[in-house]
């Protein structure tokens, strides 16, 4: 097998969670402090749809997760300038109560800031001063972490009529009181007994919380909700594909289901009783121009198409699909689907926003949706009525050749090719990571620019022959082992390392092409943020968060946070001074599965809030270097060339997504080279089929490993590592984790 092929499979093992992580401290409410300003008039977060429609009127709060209903994550502040940059410094940090995945974006409202962290804890704090005024934890059993894809992240709060909103990662969304925390009510909106997650933000439109949910990798059926945000009563719902009878559900999406969707599947196959998938699990997005929500759909479940729906070759509307709806009803407006019959898990739920270009057929301006899902194409419709605009690659992508008139890709024949028989070495881009993930775009409507976190990582993909429909776990139909090498030959990891790729691209949507570019070192960068003054602002793997000239490009300032900079930031202003923002910490997809891919990363740490002012004298706490574990083999090498084989398949199918390909952590997660459970079969057994570490999140996996296969991995890790004491005393040191 060549590294080539090497580097493209390991990159499949991108998506899921088996959640061990630290339980949240006990939730406070104390009283606010004095000089806390939460407007009294009001009320603290006295938020009304008057506002939320004004936001840009009102740069100096962050009312909603990307600023505004258009989503632009845009800020007309100018207080921080290119002039002045050089001065911008901590104002405060804070310490969150979980480490792992941080997502969230904070809002800042009538003097208090709001914001998630992993587990869906939610903190309101003080943005001037930093200082904690009451934290609410969900308190979320932390076995159900087995069911997050992606790490048990959260993107953040929405705010309103004096509540905040949570999306609760196992499926609940919460109402909690803006000033004291508690929980107002409290509803359940999956069926708990699957594998349903939360982890996007809500919305607020029209006195409606809208939320959608996660878990299309392991087996669900996906759907958009709108919830009273006064009561908790559901007032409509939206599948996103058919019921496995394509019988109506009582739902907004039933007459388009019967008119259209339900002849784009066939009649068997694993979406009959896996769920097909299409979860809506980021972008959800107010028109207030047509009165309409327009949503990502995400991938199809299982990935592979040819198991999922093998009795037709239709569409399979409405995975990998931005869909627009009716704001009162949720009945259905119209649909664009990015990729058609999805084989790849290129999801359409990446970030839409909304703008008014000269794009009318005389130069007019014309009111468009944008969206640079996973697929690698950049998309400008109608926001009227769908209709394809324009699109062009926003980064390298070799799976099609383009796009035909009505924005249909134009595929490459290779790319359906996922027979392992037949199956001839062809490197596919973007891998499931896609060209561009949850990371939140910016628009600078006065440059014409959006800015996209982009990266290129390569992927093989090959089916699964050991795929059974409703597994206990994960349900891709794509298979994690093949490919991967039984003893990493010296080179790969830094090969892996240099495949993975990212930039920053200042996208031109009116000429569909890039007006300036930013080469990173490394794929999975941070979400963005645009401000009138020219600047924008992008954290980095490495835990640098940087501002760049918006027309040129020219990086004008950094700053090294000492944890993972990848939230989407935001800004805000209070008593004349304006603020940046941004959460800290590691984790998400990249940060379990790609492990030895972080040199430049710094290690794992506790998650942090870091806001920024000019002449700022506060201090970025350096890292826990407590949190690193000595690399130790903690038994001697084992296991014959058979065993050993068998360890690698079921490490790569069932643990490599959470630990680390090849078996290296980043750190996040246990890195099992050097577990101490490695030590005795008893101890490994314990916690891998008996489950003694379920109450932190490491479940049984009893249900689709025996005793003999645990053993197995237990062989294969501590081969690992002493392949890497063994390289290390040669010079070539191959492992990356912590």
């Amino acid at each position: 097998m060549t590294i080539r092929r090497v580097l493209a499979t390991a990159a499949m093992s991108a998506l899921w969670l088996s959640a061990c992580g630290n339980p949240a401290d006990e939730p406070t409410t104390p009283e606010t402090p004095a000089g806390t300003e939460t407007s009294p008039e009001k009320g603290a977060a006295a938020v009304d749809d008057e506002r939320l429609l004004n936001a840009a009127a009102t740069p100096e709060e962050w009312l909603t997760y990307n600023g505004t209903y258009d989503e632009q994550r845009h800020s007309t502040l100018t207080g921080i300038t290119k002039e002045n940059i050089s001065e911008l410094a901590p104002a405060w940090t804070y310490d969150l109560k979980t480490g792992r995945g941080m997502e969230s974006t904070p809002i800042v409202v009538d003097g208090v800031m709001y914001l998630t962290s992993s587990w869906s804890v939610v903190y309101a704090l003080d943005p001037v001063t930093g200082e904690e005024l009451w934290v609410h934890d969900p308190d979320v059993d932390r076995a159900v972490g087995v069911k997050a894809c992606c790490d048990v992240v959260n993107r953040g709060v929405a705010v309103y009529d004096g509540k905040v909103y949570v999306g609760v990662i196992d499926g609940r969304l919460q109402a909690l009181d803006a000033k004291t925390g508690e929980v107002v009510w409290s509803k359940v909106t999956v069926d708990q007994s699957k594998p349903y997650t939360i982890t996007g933000a809500p919305r607020i439109v029209k006195g409606n919380v809208l939320i959608g949910n996660g878990g299309a990798e392991l087996g669900v059926r996906g759907y958009l909700s709108a919830y009273d945000a006064e009561t908790g009563d559901l007032s409509w719902r939206f599948y996103t594909v058919p019921n496995p009878n394509k019988e109506p559900d009582g739902a907004a999406s039933d007459a388009i289901f019967a008119e259209l969707a339900n002849d784009t599947w066939g009649d068997d196959g694993a979406w009959v009783t896996d769920g097909g998938g299409g979860t809506v699990w980021d972008s959800i997005v107010y028109d207030t121009v047509n009165d309409q929500v327009i949503f990502g759909v995400g991938n199809g479940s299982p990935w592979n198409a040819d198991l999922r729906d093998p009795s037709s070759d239709g569409d399979n509307l409405f995975v990998s699909s931005m869909v627009a709806v009716d704001a009162d009803t949720g009945e259905y407006n119209w649909h664009f689907q990015t990729t058609p019959r999805d084989n790849w898990d290129y999801t359409a739920t990446q970030h839409i926003m909304l703008a008014d270009l000269p794009l009318g057929p005389d130069g007019e301006t014309r009111r468009v949706a944008m969206q640079a899902p996973k697929n690698g194409f950049f998309y400008v419709v109608d926001a009227k009525t769908g209709e394809f605009i324009s699109g062009e690659p926003y980064s390298t992508l070799n799976w099609a050749e383009g796009l035909d008139e009505t924005g249909r890709p134009i595929e490459n024949p290779e790319a359906r090719n996922n027979d392992p028989a037949t199956y001839n070495g062809f490197i596919q881009v973007p891998a499931p990571y896609g060209a561009h993930n949850w990371h939140p775009m910016a628009m600078n409507p006065d440059l014409g620019l959006v800015y996209i976190p982009a990266m290129t990582i390569g992927q093989a993909y090959i089916t699964d022959p050991r795929f059974k429909s409703k597994p206990a776990k994960w349900n891709t139909g794509m298979d994690f082992s093949a490919g991967m090498p039984l003893r990493y030959p010296a080179g790969t990891v830094q090969a892996l390392r240099a495949a993975a790729t990212g930039t920053l691209v200042a996208w031109d949507p009116v000429k569909q092409e890039a007006r300036w570019t930013v080469e990173h070192t490394a794929a999975w960068n941070g979400g963005l943020l645009s401000t009138a003054s020219g600047l924008v602002f992008q954290g980095k793997l490495d835990g640098s968060l940087i501002a760049y000239d918006a027309a040129t490009g020219e990086q004008l300032w950094s700053a090294q946070l000492n944890s993972g900079a990848l939230s989407g930031p935001s800004t805000f202003e209070i008593d004349g001074e304006q603020y940046v923002t941004i959460t800290t910490g590691w984790g998400h997809a990249f940060g379990l599965a790609a492990g030895m891919m972080f040199k430049d990363a710094v290690p794992p740490a506790v998650g942090k809030v870091v806001t920024f002012k000019l002449g700022g004298e506060a201090t970025i706490p350096p890292l826990d270097t407590s949190l690193l574990v000595n690399p130790e083999p903690k038994a001697e090498a084992f296991g014959d060339e058979e065993m050993l084989q068998a360890g690698l398949v079921h490490f790569s199918r069932n643990c490599a997504v959470c630990h680390g390909m090849l078996g290296i952590s980043s750190g996040v997660l246990p890195d099992l080279r050097w577990s101490s459970y490695t030590a005795s079969e008893e101890a490994w057994k314990g916690v891998v089929i008996d489950g003694n570490l379920n109450d932190i999140g490491m479940v049984s996996f009893a249900d689709v490993l025996t005793p003999e296969d645990a053993e197995a991995i237990r062989a294969y890790v501590v081969t690992q590592a002493h392949m890497k004491e063994a390289q290390a005393e040669m010079g070539g040191n191959d492992g990356g984790g912590q």
